[in-house]
C-alpha cells in the first residue's frame, strides 16, 4: 500500500529524516514510534505531501507521489489526521465533515453514506451533529478530525499522536475506534508517543531516533526484543 524508501526531510540546514525507509501492507496497522524530535511527524507530512522530500521515494499502491501537491496525494486514497486537532471552530460537526468530503462533492450517494459511517464509528458525533465543533470536547474534537479524514474516502489513513493531551479514559476509547477502523479493511500507520498502547494494536512498528529509523519488527518484537529506552534515548 505504501512504500517509502531513503526518505530526507530538511527544514532548511537541519536535516530531520535521514534516509528513513519503512512499508506499509494492505490491512495493516504500523505503529511509528520515538522520542519527541525524532522525525515522526516530519516523516507524515513528507508522506502526505505538506513537506517537500528532500530526497527518497515515496509510492502509494504503486505510484510515485513524492512530487504531487497535498490535495492530489488525497485523491489517490491518503487522508492524515495532524496531531495539532484542528477543526473548524465556528462550523458544526456536519459542515466539518462536509469539508473533509470535497473530494466526493460530485457524488453525493457515496458523501452521504460516508457521513453515516462516520456517525454509526462514533454516535456522540450524530448527537453533536449541529454543534459548533469548537465547543466540543478534546475526545469529541479527536473523533471529528478522524470522522472527516474519513470522509476522504481513503485507502490509508496516518494517524498522528491521537491520544496527545487526551484524559486515559478517552485514549482508550479513541483507540477502541481505531481498531474499529482497521478491522473493517483500512490500512493505518500510526504515530504515537504512548509506547504500550500503540504496540497493543498495531501489527508492525518502527522506532525513530534522531531521523533514523533504529529499529523494525513486529509489535511483540519490538516490545520483547529491544531497549526502548536506549533506541528512544541513546541510554
Amino acid at each position: 500500500m505504501l512504500d517509502v524508501a531513503d526518505l530526507d526531510v530538511r527544514y532548511g540546514p537541519i536535516r530531520a529524516v535521514k534516509g528513513a525507509s519503512l512499508h506499509v501492507d494492505k490491512g495493516e496497522m504500523v505503529a511509528l514510534l520515538g522520542a519527541n524530535g525524532a522525525g515522526k511527524s516530519s516523516t507524515l507530512l513528507a508522506i502526505a505531501g505538506a513537506l517537500k522530500a528532500a530526497a527518497g521515494s515515496i509510492t502509494l499502491q504503486g505510484e510515485k507521489v513524492d512530487a504531487l501537491t497535498p490535495e492530489h496525494i488525497v485523491r489517490k486514497g491518503l487522508a492524515m489526521v495532524p496531531e495539532t486537532r484542528d477543526v473548524f471552530p465556528d462550523l458544526t460537526v456536519i459542515e466539518n465533515l462536509k469539508l473533509g468530503a470535497f473530494t466526493q462533492r460530485h457524488n453525493k450517494a457515496v458523501e452521504s453514506k460516508d457521513r453515516n459511517d462516520v456517525f454509526t464509528l462514533f454516535p456522540i458525533l450524530a448527537e453533536r451533529a449541529n454543534q459548533a465543533a469548537g465547543t466540543l470536547s478534546g475526545g469529541e474534537q479527536q473523533m471529528l478530525v478522524i470522522g472527516r479524514a474519513m470522509m476522504t474516502h481513503p485507502s490509508i489513513l496516518l494517524l498522528d499522536e491521537p491520544s496527545l493531551g487526551l484524559a486515559p479514559t478517552i485514549v482508550d476509547r479513541i483507540f477502541e475506534k481505531i481498531v474499529q477502523l482497521k478491522d473493517l479493511g483500512l490500512t493505518i500507520l500510526l504515530v504515537e508517543q504512548n509506547v504500550n498502547q500503540a504496540l497493543e494494536v498495531a501489527d508492525r512498528a518502527y522506532v525513530m531516533r534522531l531521523g533514523h529509523v533504529a529499529a523494525s519488527g513486529t509489535a511483540a518484537e519490538i516490545a520483547t526484543t529491544y531497549d526502548l529506552k536506549a533506541l528512544y534515548l541513546g541510554a
